[in-house]
């Protein structure tokens, strides 16, 4: 009774051992992902151009299901004309949508953005409140604008989870989450909070310049050799839950 006692004591141990060095080498493997992403996107940050919180406010909302590019486009004439929530107001959905017409969406996001103005003029004295829950009570204002905000605007330590951001995360192994709230707590979890900020933008820019939606570049990739993705040989963007 005493050596089975022992016995399964001693693989007790063993497996608390395998378990806590497989727990060191996965943190190694995230610190190398974390090192070499700092590495080769150091410049990174927001593409959306912007001079204050309201105008990166209304930039996100825009860049929902549309390109910083075009936004960036439609953006200079419009803050030049109405730079914040009392001027912009003034605009009917109507005059809004045409302004904004080529960001797609645009009555849906017309709508929102007045929504939002009034809004923040109402409770919040015509300024952009720096927290996640008064962001998002705003009208198409969901986690991820609410990040970026806080992000870039406040400088508070956030981690905004769009596209690129779920796609790439997943596939490095950052993460292994089906949906965009339990990837963003992974990411919180597995990425030191300082670097929480930076390694949004980090993930995006390589997203969009070699992990790409359609057709990574794992050949030529410079995180193959610590990727998920690349050396289980998958070949679309399933990951496998813990």
């Amino acid at each position: 009774m005493e050596k089975a006692k022992n016995l399964q004591n001693q693989n007790s141990s063993r497996k608390q051992q395998v378990k806590s060095r497989r727990k060191k080498n996965e943190q190694a493997r995230i610190n190398e992902i974390l090192r070499i992403l700092k590495e080769n996107y150091t410049s990174a940050g927001t593409e959306l151009d912007h001079t204050n919180p309201f105008e990166l406010l209304i930039a996100t909302i825009l860049a929902a299901q549309c390109t910083d590019r075009q936004v960036n486009k439609v953006t200079p004439g419009l803050f030049a004309k109405y730079p914040g929530p009392e001027e912009m107001v003034s605009l009917t959905e109507e005059e809004l949508a045409v302004i904004i017409y080529s960001c797609g969406f645009y009555k849906t996001k017309s709508r929102n953005i007045l929504q939002t103005c009034r809004i923040l003029l109402a409770e919040y004295g015509g300024q952009v409140p720096d927290n996640m829950e008064s962001l998002t009570k705003l009208p198409g204002v969901g986690r991820k604008t609410a990040n970026v905000v806080m992000s870039n605007a406040f400088g508070k330590d956030a981690i905004a989870v769009d596209t690129h951001v779920f796609r790439v995360s997943n596939r490095l192994g950052l993460a292994y989450a089906k949906d965009v709230l339990n990837t963003e707590k992974q990411l919180m979890g597995n990425i030191p909070k300082k670097d929480w900020s930076d390694a949004h933008h980090w993930l995006i820019h390589h997203g969009r310049r070699v992990c790409k939606a359609r057709k990574p570049d794992c050949d030529n990739c410079f995180l193959n050799h610590v990727c998920i993705y690349f050396n289980d040989g998958q070949v679309s963007t399933q990951v496998k839950q813990k």
